[in-house]
């Protein structure tokens, strides 16, 4: 994880600064991560990442099938 290589390259003498360009993102980006993330442990980080995917994956599935429920109701009236 990028925040931790951070810490380690911190803790060997970089500079914050200097660490962040070492890992390739932004201030503005590792700070943000640094807010959200700061006090998890990778397996924690990893299964947030994992349940918003299953978050994301179970809205379409209800959108699509009240999409489908609409066509369907709108079909039995005879308004096709």
């Amino acid at each position: 994880m990028k925040l931790r290589q951070v810490d380690v390259l911190t803790s060997q003498g970089s500079t914050v600064a200097d660490a962040i360009r070492q890992i390739g993102v932004t201030e503005i980006t590792y700070y943000r991560w640094r807010k959200e993330f700061g006090g998890l442990q990778t397996n924690q980080v990893r299964r947030i990442k994992d349940l918003e995917q299953e978050n994301a994956r179970l809205r379409r599935a209800v959108s699509d099938l009240t999409i489908d429920k609409m066509i369907l109701s709108e079909a039995s009236k005879g308004n096709y």
